[in-house]
């Protein structure tokens, strides 16, 4: 097993690998919401013309379309692990790069299903909020408030990195045995994804639910009281 002085090390460059790789998430390989939308309709069915007609949808039907893209961003993710597992230890930062990339557009897409895209700086801010719930990281919302986006966004990434790192060195510790470390590659791969994709989708879910019901109150909700104009004397 690795000494705590090792870990300590690469704990540290597990770190700036996932800023890095987390920072090329945020800003080159977004997912297109136009091209989603076309897919959920086309490969998902889904009865749509926009991300508004969400709410109209059976939950159980976004459910299983996020649960679908759970599984296959968790499939790609065991296969790029596998490879790259090839090389042990050695690789592992290149895998955490491409790892969270791949963990990122997940997100993003269980976003889309959910009915939130990222268009303005708060849906972009929201976004990250929702990454570092998966991360196991609890953001404060005084701390959106008080930021810009800009400033926001790479505290948020220094945040998950950060609580990521520890888990990464502790699980992925067995990538030192060449002769196992592809099959481990994969499976942890699998699993980070599986983990991260299931919180992301718990936290989009509720928030869904929250403004169905809102949406259902304010149509329920009983007319203000008739206020009659003054008679006039």
């Amino acid at each position: 097993m690795a000494s705590a002085e090792s870990r300590s090390w690469l704990r540290g460059r597990v770190e700036k690998t996932l800023v890095k790789g987390l920072t090329r998430a945020y800003s080159t390989v977004q997912v297109n919401p136009e091209k989603f939308l076309l897919q959920l309709r086309t490969a998902y069915r889904l009865p749509i013309s926009g991300y508004h007609g969400v709410y109209s949808l059976e939950m159980g039907e976004l459910d299983d379309v996020a649960d679908n893209l759970i599984r296959s961003g968790m499939k790609l993710a065991a296969v790029e692990g596998a490879g790259f597992g090839l090389g042990g230890l050695i690789t592992i930062l290149p895998d955490l790069g491409i790892l969270s990339a791949i963990t990122m557009r997940t997100i993003q897409k269980l976003s889309l299903v959910y009915g939130f895209q990222f268009n303005t700086d708060h849906e972009i801010a929201e976004l990250w909020i929702a990454a570092a719930s998966a991360a196991g990281v609890d953001i404060s919302r005084e701390l959106l408030e008080k930021e810009v986006v800009n400033r926001f966004v790479p505290r948020v990434i220094q945040r998950i990195a950060a609580r990521a790192s520890a888990e990464v060195v502790e699980k992925w510790a067995g990538r030192m045995i060449p002769l196992v470390s592809s099959a481990l590659g994969a499976g942890l791969n699998y699993w980070f994804v599986r983990a991260w994709g299931e919180r992301a989708k718990a936290h989009f879910r509720q928030r869904h639910l929250q403004l169905r019901q809102q949406a259902q109150e304010a149509t329920l909700a009983p007319p203000g009281p008739l206020i009659l104009p003054a008679r006039i004397r």
